[in-house]
């Protein structure tokens, strides 16, 4: 199937590694073009030369508010045109809440939160009809995760976020989904499971007895964003193997 994605261009933020990388990766591979972000520049620079000419990047954390601008230029002054956005964001340190700073809190809520509404605002002013949004939150959107407390807090929200947001911009033809990644082979997920026993067990949780390679998570973010998911829209997207027992 054609998805459509030749000479289309998307911004990536969280591109240099792990889902982002995975996703731009697919939409560069599939004909389109990226500006992806890294609070890395050196880490910019190494996915950028993977990717090939196909991708530029820019550095910036997600709590930068400057962020969204300077993709926004990069894409306008290389590319011309701005067809969508994935936003995904390294997760917040794990931890309880009640042994959890306050301090920790407000600096997950000013890059996962913050810096992703930023971005959605400034990007979808430069959308178009057919243009898309995805937010990569995760499966504790849907069920809380042991020991991952401001995860668990901050990403139902942002899951709403997708969906009010869908209705405003429906009208104009843009679209919005949310991606709910389970336990993928990431940097991310090593540091949650630590150890073979822990990985074992997880794994037993999930019906296909294995965790996700980042490029099955990629191939759906890319369809997703495609024209060829034209009729998806205020809808979440569980990418978990079966892991998910609710609806």
């Amino acid at each position: 199937m054609d998805l459509g994605l030749a000479d289309r261009v998307y911004l990536v933020t969280g591109g240099s590694k792990g889902l982002g990388f995975a996703t731009a990766r697919a939409l560069v591979g599939d004909g389109a073009r990226v500006v992806l972000s890294s609070r890395s520049q050196d880490n910019v620079d190494a996915a950028v030369a993977e990717l090939g000419e196909g991708a530029i990047g820019v550095a910036g954390d997600n709590a930068d508010s400057g962020l969204a601008e300077r993709m926004v230029a990069a894409a306008r002054t290389r590319f011309g045109r701005i067809d969508g956005l994935l936003i995904s964001v390294g997760g917040p340190p794990p931890g309880g809440v009640l042994e959890t700073g306050e301090q920790a809190w407000q600096d997950a809520f000013s890059s996962v939160f913050l810096g992703t509404l930023r971005l959605v605002r400034r990007v979808s002013d430069e959308l178009t009809e057919g243009g898309a949004i995805g937010l990569v939150l995760g499966t504790s959107v849907r069920e809380p995760f042991p020991n991952l407390a401001i995860s668990n807090g901050l990403r139902p929200g942002l899951a709403m976020v997708g969906k009010t947001v869908a209705k405003e911009l429906g009208a104009r033809g843009i679209r919005v989904v949310s991606l709910l990644p389970g336990a993928v082979n990431t940097e991310r997920t090593a540091q949650i499971l630590t150890n073979p026993s822990a990985l074992a067990e997880r794994e037993a949780m999930i019906p296909l007895r294995r965790i996700a390679e980042p490029e099955e998570f990629g191939r759906v973010a890319a369809f997703a964003l495609s024209p060829a998911a034209s009729y998806l829209t205020g809808c979440v997207i569980t990418v978990d193997g079966g892991a998910t027992t609710t609806l």
